[in-house]
């Protein structure tokens, strides 16, 4: 099921890394905002991790980064969510998972269900060792276990399908 894959990775000199950065983070502040018209959406679907994943897996790490960032900033300061106090936990897991899929695409050039399942189990596994260190509390940091695989199903298949749609691009 590896699928051949049109990695593009773009740096911070080029214009087009700011323009899609500006449309992931958008994708990442209406999902969530989706999300949470639903109880315990947030919890369950982990929306603001979406399209940071398929940004820095199509466009590499340096988008990855901006949108990791950004999102949870942005998300916050408008909308209240995450609350500041998460700030920390969900920033370090979104950096990581950026670091991680920009790094896996641009070493393997491929798109593949086993690839993305991989770097969402890294950013969520050492981001949840993260979490209990910044947080102290283990049963928070296994919260996106107990509650979040709905989310981390979403992002391995979902991601997939849209990065296998956007290939080309």
């Amino acid at each position: 099921m590896n699928t051949a894959f049109n990695f593009v990775s773009l740096s911070y000199r080029q214009s087009r890394t700011y323009l899609f950065s500006v449309l992931f983070i958008l994708g990442n502040i209406l999902l969530p905002q989706l999300c949470h018209l639903v109880h315990l959406g947030g919890p369950t679907m982990l929306p603001i991790y979406f399209f940071t994943l398929v940004g820095a897996y199509k466009y590499g790490m340096k988008l990855g980064l901006l949108v990791a960032i950004l999102s949870p900033l942005v998300n916050s300061f408008f909308f209240g969510m995450p609350v500041p106090a998460l700030l920390p936990a969900i920033m370090c897991k979104s950096v990581l998972l950026a670091v991680a899929a920009g790094f896996l695409a641009s070493r393997t050039g491929k798109l593949s269900i086993f690839s993305l399942m991989g770097v969402v189990l890294f950013y969520q596994i050492v981001g949840g060792m993260a979490e209990w260190a910044i947080s102290g509390s283990l049963d928070k940091s296994l919260q996106d276990f107990r509650i979040g695989v709905p989310g981390m199903l979403l992002q391995i298949f979902g991601g997939y399908w849209l990065l296998k749609s956007i290939s080309k691009i």
